[in-house]
């Protein structure tokens, strides 16, 4: 039994939440999220809340239970607040700046790093070493953070890199003589 989808998605007000030919969409105040339905799931909308179930007792409608039941949460949560990414970067010279629907990173190469926003997505940067993505699809919030950090990793030596805000980075220490 899947704990987390014994749970009915809750509707707050202002969202609507509708199941046509084998699609799942929910309308809130930030936009239209939808999502493909799985044949192994059975979906319900009954008055303010979405109920998740298996539709049969085979062990992979049981496994993905609990994952679509957190699908559809995150499609409520994406209409209502969003979601929002922060990363950090540190090293000397390293910085990055966000330009209209483009982000410019310097890491040190010997070219700048120009990333191209994708739609429903907004970069900010609050100051030179601080990269804040936001949207209302926690997945595409979540790719764009990690092809960001892609370009700097955080390396364990002085910490130098692009990191997620609260990421705890394991430090070595260095040769000895």
């Amino acid at each position: 039994m899947s704990r987390i989808g014994k749970k009915a998605v809750a509707i707050p007000s202002g969202v609507t939440a509708s199941i046509e030919n084998g699609t799942l969409s929910v309308k809130g105040p930030k936009g239209t999220l939808t999502m493909g339905l799985s044949d192994h799931i059975s979906y319900t909308v009954e008055g303010d809340e979405i109920q998740v179930k298996p539709a049969n007792d085979t062990k992979l409608a049981r496994s993905f239970w609990g994952m679509h039941r957190t699908l559809v949460s995150n499609l409520v949560e994406g209409v209502t607040e969003g979601f929002t990414k922060t990363l950090e970067i540190s090293g000397v010279g390293y910085r990055a700046k966000a330009q209209g629907k483009s982000l410019k990173l310097e890491l040190g190469f010997s070219h700048d790093v120009n990333i191209d926003v994708p739609e429903g997505l907004e970069v900010k940067t609050p100051d030179q070493t601080t990269v804040e993505i936001s949207g209302m699809d926690k997945q595409a919030v979540g790719q764009l953070a990690a092809e960001i950090r892609q370009w700097r990793k955080p390396e364990p030596y002085k910490g130098k890199g692009i990191k997620y805000r609260g990421e705890y980075v394991f430090r070595k220490e260095g040769k000895k003589k």
